[in-house]
């Protein structure tokens, strides 16, 4: 195929390999190859059309597993901190960034082609419960940069070439985690004053604004809003994406977006059903729609099958390892979780599936291997009157 120069594409990352795979377009004046580059969300699109791609497991999980102790998450620069800070995984970025990257690694040697982002709470609302409500950029970038540097080492040991092969560092990915926060606006926290909200629109958005930049900052690819059960709070993180990006003039990146339905009623703690959950959601235009946390698998499938009828996007779902124990552990079977999900695939339902809470590098390598068995869930034509 030839083109002139009038057409030249310039885009974000490289497809073609001049040496193994010559790119299709050659200048016709000069006769000197076109190299066509994609953004982050064209080439996502395109894998997400190929095969199903595989979101990470759970962190929290993980971290539990090295049974941190007080002094593991204060480290050195936060050893005299006036609060204790156990429990606070986010700030383990800065603490014990060694462990966060290794988990990160452990899902890649998995199969995972997304990674998030170890941020599920960190912004300044959350933060506060420690008094460390200043340190939300910094976590941010931080978490954005342990992902990233996970990636380029994992590439690295495996030497995987960054183009023409399937398993390369362009099938690869960091999804920005932004989590629910802890703090609702559509639910008052006092049961004798049900008119009260404990925090703002315009803090909520301001408190995701500053994380969003510092997963920009950082260097994620896709920007994933993540475990809603308050719709209004994700419309908040939402708005400030947008703005953002209005802002900064910088190119927007993909938004993905999972919502939780928290038991048997199907619908989110808000209140609403799946599908005004996703009709909610829809003007922010995402890449994919999904659930995730709350549910195991098993429950949660009627709810994938629903999404996967009403939605104009790609359908990602990562559920539970099950339905915790009386000891509030999941005892789910890797093989278990995976054959669940292969049911899901089976019939066309999914785009992108992973695990939430209880999962493991297992899991995810158990999902990833029956994954490859099955076509992605084909996109619904959409008809304009």
């Amino acid at each position: 195929m030839t083109l002139t120069g009038a057409y030249i594409l310039y885009i974000k990352v490289p497809v073609f390999n001049l040496h193994t795979n010559p790119p299709p377009f050659v200048n016709i004046s000069t006769n000197q190859p076109i190299f066509v580059y994609m953004t982050t969300e064209v080439k996502l699109k395109k894998l997400l059309n190929e095969r199903i791609l595989i979101i990470d497991g759970a962190m929290g999980t993980m971290i539990q597993r090295h049974r941190l102790e007080e002094s593991d998450y204060r480290g050195d620069r936060f050893k005299d901190w006036h609060k204790d800070v156990k429990g606070n995984n986010d700030l383990l970025c800065l603490t014990r960034p060694d462990i966060i990257k290794e988990i990160h690694k452990q899902y890649l040697q998995a199969g995972a082609n997304i990674l998030e982002t170890n941020t599920f709470n960190a912004q300044a609302i959350s933060l506060a419960d420690y008094d460390m409500q200043s340190l939300a950029y910094e976590v941010n970038v931080a978490a954005a940069k342990l992902a990233r540097e996970a990636i380029a080492e994992f590439a690295a040991s495996r030497q995987l070439p960054t183009v023409n092969c399937q398993l390369s560092t362009d099938d690869l990915f960091v999804a920005g985690a932004i989590g629910p926060m802890n703090k609702t606006l559509s639910l008052s926290p006092d049961v004798n004053n049900p008119g009260y909200r404990a925090v703002t629109f315009d803090e909520v958005a301001d408190a995701y604004y500053e994380q969003i930049k510092g997963l920009v900052d950082g260097g994620v690819d896709v920007l994933l809003v993540e475990t809603i059960f308050d719709t209004l709070n994700a419309k908040a993180a939402i708005y400030a994406i947008n703005k953002y990006f209005r802002d900064t003039k910088k190119a927007k990146l993909p938004v993905m977006i999972s919502g939780t339905i928290t038991d048997a009623s199907g619908r989110t703690l808000s209140g609403q059903t799946l599908e005004a959950f996703y009709i909610s959601m829809m003007h922010a235009n995402p890449l994919s729609i999904g659930l995730n946390c709350a549910l195991g698998a098993q429950q949660m499938r009627p709810h994938i099958e629903e999404l996967s009828q009403i939605a104009a996007c790609y359908v990602s779902a990562y559920p539970n390892a099950g339905l915790p124990n009386a000891m509030g552990e999941y005892d789910e079977r890797p093989e278990h979780t995976a054959a669940i999900i292969s049911e899901w695939a089976k019939e066309g339902w999914v785009n992108l599936v992973g695990g939430c809470c209880g999962t493991t590098p297992e899991h995810i390598a158990a999902i990833a291997k029956a994954m490859k068995n099955f076509a992605p869930r084909k996109l619904p034509e959409l008809v304009s009157n």
